[in-house]
């Protein structure tokens, strides 16, 4: 009876899951809408949204517009897609490779986006430019350790990948490093120091379309592949043995989540570990099925990112990068999951 009670509640509570993180984003919202160095109440907030949707003037001062439309809601928007994708994206290497431990950048998207963005920088390019380039040097990167994993066939794929993952990574290290000690130290290197710590206050509505459009696209393909996610946690013999692709599939899967990935980091720099302890809540709310835990993911990884990032312009009288609050934040949160989801992977 005991055992039926408690599954019960179990049951409940993945199914309120996804509820619970949609709630959270909403108060993640409403307060990072709220709060800052120029207070805006809610009915405010509301009347200035309503306004837009409706086409008519709001019956607010021409300061709360701009704020609201101009510099908070940019941000917002900017926040919640990128925490969505992260979360999305490490929630399927973490499924793709079978380990608690992988994040996003595991296959070495963070770092070849980062070469590309303090290139951009020091060669004095535009933001769009030095956005294309970061994207492009994360793809560029997933693709340089597919190549060479596929180069090393005949021993263990996953684990080829992922050790490809780790080599080339640091590989594209060294020269962000090498192009650190080459950069202006005045000008360039400030640059690019802020920008691998991460941080969203440079967001501008006309960046929310090209951050958009991967993020969405992915994600999208990768709640497409939910179920055959599932399939894919199990051994490769039993996989292939139900008449699944296992190759295609993983290369489909590993695509979606770089794309996401490096669309989110050419926007808003090196955002760590939201990619890594995100998966493993949404997988404690909601159990490891994909069709609830990407959407849950996706909800909890967009409230946790804006709340973090609401955190990173009030808490000081300067802005704090994203990436020092997200690992002073992470890390203990990780420890715990790691402590309280051991039977999660079992």
């Amino acid at each position: 009876m005991a055992h039926a009670i408690a599954f019960a509640g179990a049951r409940a509570a993945r199914l309120g899951g996804p509820w619970l993180a949609l709630l959270a984003l909403m108060l993640a919202a409403a307060l990072a809408f709220g709060v800052g160095r120029y207070p805006v109440s809610l009915l405010d907030v509301a009347r200035v949204l309503v306004a837009r949707l409706t086409g008519h003037a709001p019956d607010v001062a021409p300061a709360v517009e701009a704020v609201v439309l101009q510099i908070r809601g940019p941000r917002i928007a900017a926040a919640i897609l990128i925490g969505a994708a992260l979360s999305v994206a490490g929630a399927a290497f973490q499924g793709l490779f079978r380990n608690p431990l992988v994040s996003p950048d595991i296959l070495g998207a963070s770092s070849g986006a980062a070469l590309g963005a303090v290139l951009g920088i020091w060669l004095s390019l535009g933001v769009l430019a030095i956005e294309g380039l970061a994207f492009a040097g994360g793809l560029g990167a997933v693709a340089c350790v597919y190549a060479l994993g596929a180069a090393l066939s005949g021993r263990d794929p996953v684990l080829v990948l992922v050790l490809a993952g780790i080599v080339i990574g640091s590989l594209l290290g060294a020269g962000v490093g090498l192009i650190k000690f080459l950069a202006d130290p005045y000008n360039q290197l400030p640059a690019m120091t802020f920008w691998l710590l991460g941080s969203l206050s440079g967001m501008h509505p006309s960046d929310l379309l090209p951050l958009a459009g991967p993020v969405v696209l992915g994600t999208g393909l990768l709640l497409t592949l939910r179920w055959r996610l599932d399939v894919l946690s199990l051994p490769d013999e039993e996989a292939r043995s139900l008449g699944l692709a296992t190759g295609p599939l993983r290369v489909a899967v590993v695509a979606a989540a770089t794309l996401v990935t490096a669309a989110s980091v050419a926007a808003a720099g090196i955002v760590g570990w939201v990619g890594l302890v995100v998966p493993h809540l949404a997988r404690f709310l909601v159990g490891p099925g994909f069709g609830r835990l990407i959407p849950t993911a996706a909800l909890l990884g967009a409230g946790t990112l804006l709340t973090i990032d609401t955190l990173a312009r009030t808490v000081a009288p300067v802005e704090v990068p994203l990436g020092i609050l997200t690992a002073f934040v992470g890390t203990p949160v990780f420890l715990w999951l790691l402590a309280r989801a051991e039977r999660d992977w079992s």
